[in-house]
């Protein structure tokens, strides 16, 4: 005998137009998920940050009155007001459907005192750090409510584990002592990973110090972590390099692949630092150490010379990490301004969104990768959406040290294996927090949710 459940999670999935041939003798989806409903209106919001050396973490639970709850993580370090965002918007969310996700998504904070519009149509009142979090939590309540992996809900997955890149990169390029070094520690690291992302070097950066990625985990994006990416002094605010530097630039990128063979993928960080003949200057300089992509070498923002570059260019150029909801993309998709797009689901809109952004790019042949300096939490939860995407490549993580980091979930198996991390099969994300670490790490003032 088929359950009211069975038919209620079945019609879910036709509700989100991935379930096309449905029996015609089957009731509609409101009517079968009535009784799911009464027990899945939202009951309460609760936001907590945890703290780390120099970033911190958003978690954002909502909870539902039939006791479930989902998990996810808006943006952490910069996080200013994402909390306070997140909490006035509780009002408007508690006693709605929590499985109406993609309405309450679209709709959010509509008709919210001094608030026209709504945070997600791109009036002034665009605060996707926000949305993102609190659209990344209903996904895991759904799962949970429904009684299947938020995979199964988004379509089902392409791929049972999804490859994991992190920020290893050499002291000093330019020595093939401290590349070997590199290599020898890259190979032996317990999380297995093969692919890393680092920013250039030159003589001026090698003796300030300045060239992220130059030691494991110093970070990406948002400006923090190891100074700047670009293989120029600090102090100069030009977005040129000189001849000099391109060689070195050419020099220490090779020097990498001398020393790590062809086992291991590169990816070159840029931090949005050059203008448009400069970019292409460094494209052609690393283009013989065969890196997977060119990451943020222009301003944020499309302009025509984002296309010119990829034109231009014998590396693919990916970017995509600060951009919101499929507006935001449009432009570089269409245009072609950009060949893997590269966006943070804490940023872009959540999984929904940003599934959208990936089904307009796969009409145009590009594929997905996800920028994330989330926690264990983000890391674990992009990875489950990465599952869900046909042509995909990589996904970023700060995490994979064996520190309390990939501590702060409960999980019955290794964390990261072989540079990778598995598809879970429980409900929702799979995620439950380990409230131990997650005590020890909350940041000052902060109390557990319990």
């Amino acid at each position: 005998m088929t359950s009211r459940r069975d038919y209620s999670r079945r019609q879910f999935l036709v509700g989100l137009g991935i379930a096309p041939l449905v029996p015609a003798f089957l009731p509609s989806f409101h009517e079968l998920i009535a009784a799911e409903r009464k027990r899945a209106k939202i009951r309460d919001v609760q936001v907590m940050i945890m703290q780390g050396p120099g970033r911190s973490y958003t978690l954002v639970k909502i909870t539902s009155d039939n006791g479930l709850y989902g998990i996810a993580e808006a943006y952490g370090t910069p996080g200013v007001g994402v909390k306070e965002q997140i909490l006035s918007l509780k009002p408007w969310l508690v006693g709605k459907d929590a499985l109406e996700i993609d309405r309450l998504y679209t709709q959010m904070g509509a008709g919210a005192s001094s608030l026209s519009g709504t945070r997600t149509d791109g009036s002034a009142h665009n605060l996707m750090r926000a949305v993102s979090g609190i659209e990344m939590a209903l996904w895991d309540l759904a799962g949970k409510t429904l009684e299947v992996p938020t995979s199964t809900l988004l379509g089902g997955r392409f791929r049972e584990k999804v490859r994991v890149y992190d920020h290893a990169g050499p002291r000093n390029q330019l020595d093939k002592a401290s590349t070997s070094d590199w290599v020898a520690k890259a190979k032996a690291h317990p999380s297995g990973f093969t692919c890393h992302k680092f920013g250039m070097q030159t003589v001026e950066t090698v003796a300030g110090g300045a060239a992220r990625g130059g030691a494991r985990g110093s970070g990406a994006g948002d400006g923090e972590g190891g100074g700047r990416s670009g293989g120029r002094a600090n102090s100069d605010p030009t977005r040129m390099l000189s001849p000099k530097q391109l060689v070195t630039v050419q020099k220490g990128f090779e020097n990498c692949r001398e020393a790590m063979g062809w086992e291991h993928d590169i990816m070159v960080h840029c931090s949005w630092d050059y203008d448009l003949r400069t970019a292409i200057q460094i494209a052609d300089a690393i283009a013989s150490s065969k890196p997977v992509w060119l990451e943020d070498p222009l301003p944020v923002d499309y302009t025509d010379s984002w296309k010119r570059l990829c034109e231009a260019s014998k590396v693919p150029i990916c970017t995509g990490e600060n951009l919101t909801r499929r507006e935001g993309f449009v432009n570089f998709i269409v245009n072609q301004g950009a060949e893997i797009i590269h966006p943070d689901l804490r940023n872009s809109g959540g999984f929904l969104e940003t599934k959208r952004v990936a089904d307009m790019a796969h009409i145009y042949g590009l594929p997905m990768a996800n920028h994330n300096t989330g926690s264990q939490v983000n890391t674990y939860a992009s990875a489950q959406w990465a599952s869900t995407i046909r042509d995909y490549v990589a996904l970023e993580t700060i995490t994979g040290e064996g520190d309390w980091m990939d501590k702060v979930l409960l999980l019955d198996g290794p964390y990261i294996k072989d540079g990778f991390i598995q598809a879970t099969d429980k409900p929702g994300l799979g995620i439950e927090l380990n409230p131990d670490i997650v005590r020890a790490h909350l940041a000052q003032g902060e109390t557990w949710w319990g």
